[in-house]
């Protein structure tokens, strides 16, 4: 046998029981495989930061649109047309030069899909929702997120009925980027509140 011979790896125990299920399920009709591949196709394509930095951007862009953002994000963000489940009952809160805010779900994982994509797997782990309410600047700290002393941190506990975005406060020195540019400037975690730009 050559030593070059590829040999796929094994499936991990879990892999393994998901691609039996996967299987039975196509066999039996169950499942549509194109159908599947379609749904994920949208969840990467039309889901994600990347709706949320166009958000962010038109927002540090347009004052007009900021001020809706503000004082009614459900219809700003689905006005760029960013909403649906899990989209509903938006709330943007605004980073300033004396506040910083933070956005967490103490019960469970409640987050803006349509925005933000598919939550990381911290922001669902209990020691994140515990420690973003009892000592968040301690915990910012410990991201990489130094927040002086000065600045006041305000969390937000996101629920079924109210998901928050924060508006990052726009870097210096980008009056002259596009709003194309300005959304690749923004962060998923900036959104979150967990970095700043």
């Amino acid at each position: 046998m050559a030593a070059d011979h590829h040999h796929p790896a094994e499936l991990a125990p879990i892999e393994a029981r998901v691609a039996a299920i996967e299987s039975v399920l196509i066999e039996n009709g169950i499942l549509d495989i194109a159908a599947v591949d379609a749904v994920v196709a949208h969840v990467e394509h039309n889901f994600g930061p990347m709706n949320g930095a166009r958000v962010v951007a038109r927002a540090w862009s347009d004052p007009a649109y900021r001020e809706q953002l503000l004082d009614d994000a459900t219809a700003a963000i689905d006005a760029l047309g960013f909403g649906g489940p899990q989209g509903e009952h938006m709330i943007v809160v605004e980073n300033t030069a004396a506040v910083h805010n933070l956005v967490v779900c103490t019960l469970c994982s409640c987050y803006p899909w349509p925005t933000l994509g598919l939550p990381p797997k911290w922001y669902k782990e209990p020691p994140y929702r515990a420690r973003a309410v009892r000592e968040p600047r301690k915990l910012l700290a410990e991201m990489g997120t130094v927040v002086p002393d000065d600045v006041e941190i305000q969390v937000w506990d996101s629920s079924s009925e109210a998901r928050y975005l924060v508006l990052p406060m726009r870097p210096a020195s980008t009056d002259e980027m596009s709003e194309d540019e300005l959304a690749g400037l923004v962060t998923r975690d900036s959104m979150i509140g967990v970095q700043r730009l």
